[in-house]
């Protein structure tokens, strides 16, 4: 790559042509990065007016972020931060986001923060797991109208399976880490959902509602 391409801050070579390649801009992972890290990455995204959407942002940090971009946006359950989001034509169609259970809500939050930042509509679906399946029929026509459906569930992980048995749309599956000892931090509902014999389902990373979100948002906009 020339330095057209990236700005070497010294802590980070920022990538400024990615959304020329892919779509959206870079975006920042903020776990492990100081508020003043993630402030100087902002700065050079915002001088190429890129939208900034950074992930993972600590409420502590968010308030030293604040002091510099006094104008962000910020979700505390999504711990999700964005500056400078573009008005774009979002398409009609929308994104479906349901979860198993309310402790599965923080990874939705997040999903659904990245999503729009991204240009989508979202519809949020909350505890309608497998535990209480009539919860999940009651809300059928709306997840089934969605272009494209992130499930979200803990424990066994047994919801995503069940959604896409149900819908003739791609189905974007999260474990998370939620749930007792030998759900194992999301490895178990892991591994439920990458051996689900439902046709259609695709899964993310553990607690990866920002990965989904990226893949439902590039099939909405298909």
């Amino acid at each position: 790559m020339s330095n057209k391409d990236f700005i070497d801050i010294d802590i980070a070579k920022v990538d400024i042509q990615r959304s020329e390649r892919n779509g959206y801009p870079e975006v920042i992972y903020g776990e492990g990065k100081t508020a003043d890290q993630i402030i100087e990455i902002s700065k050079v995204l915002l001088s190429k007016d890129k939208t900034v959407l950074a992930t993972r942002v600590s409420e502590e940090k968010i308030s030293e972020i604040y002091k510099a971009f006094p104008d962000a946006v910020y979700d505390k359950e999504a711990r999700c931060m964005s500056l400078n989001k573009k008005d774009t034509k979002k398409p009609d169609s929308y994104i479906a986001i349901v979860t198993a259970g309310t402790s599965d809500i923080p990874v939705a939050k997040e999903a659904a923060f990245c999503a729009d930042v991204f240009g989508n509509n979202v519809e949020c679906i909350y505890d309608v797991g497998v535990a209480g399946i009539h919860r999940l029929f009651a809300c059928l026509d709306t997840i089934r109208n969605a272009k494209v459906i992130i499930v979200i569930a803990g424990m066994e992980g047994a919801l995503a399976s069940v959604v896409c048995g149900l819908v003739d749309k791609p189905v974007i599956a999260v474990p998370t880490s939620v749930g007792y000892g030998t759900s194992l931090n999301g490895i178990t509902a892991l591994l439920s959902m990458l051996n689900s014999c439902a046709s259609g389902l695709s899964v993310v990373n553990i607690d990866n509602g920002f990965g989904a979100a990226y893949n439902a948002s590039m099939i909405n906009h298909l």
